[in-house]
């Protein structure tokens, strides 16, 4: 079942945390943050939505850092119930589609807990004082990717992010399928 992200609460402050990454490295967020913003992305390897994509957030990914925003992608997903989704997994994914970020495993879900992540993709967009600005959609694909021309709402807003400090006022919710969570 498709979720959406709920509208952007302004000014809420970036939770800390400390993953392990797919390349061996143990990250926080100070490690992850730009000098300009950060976009910390909630995506998995199985869902439609981000496979759809991936291509396009690679891109977004890179171009964002060229201005100075830091940019980290966490997986929380049950991987005993959705094993392409396992840290193994997602070292594989890291590697064969090079990513030009952080891959973060939140194993616990409590990263994903804290942050209020509803769906993936899930994009928090930052400021420099790592206060959201930003958690609306990566672009207007939804399980297909839409047209290549495309307006390329995220990276349009965190463009803003990193020139103004802030996001814009109208963001269109990303959608996706919802985290999967560990049985309580």
């Amino acid at each position: 079942m498709a979720e959406q992200t709920p509208i952007c609460d302004f000014g809420w402050k970036a939770p800390d945390f400390t993953l392990p990454a797919t390349d061996g490295r143990v990250l926080s967020l100070k490690d992850i943050a730009g000098p300009k913003g950060t976009l910390i992305m909630f995506i998995c390897n199985h869902c439609p939505y981000v496979k759809a994509v991936l291509d396009r957030i690679i891109r977004d990914a890179r171009d964002l850092s060229a201005l100075g925003i830091g940019v980290a992608a966490i997986c929380s997903n049950d991987a005993a119930e959705y094993p392409e989704d396992s840290f193994e997994n997602m070292k594989a994914l890291a590697e064969r589609m090079a990513f030009p970020f952080p891959y973060l495993h939140d194993e616990s879900q409590e990263v994903a807990r804290a942050y209020g992540a509803a769906c993936t993709p899930d994009f928090f967009g930052f400021n420099a004082d790592l206060e959201l600005q930003y958690r609306g959609r990566l672009d207007a694909s939804r399980r297909e990717p839409a047209p290549p021309d495309a307006r390329r709402d995220l990276y349009e807003a965190m463009k803003q992010v990193a020139e103004t400090g802030r996001g814009p006022e109208d963001q269109i919710p990303s959608m996706g399928c919802s985290i999967k969570w560990k049985a309580a």
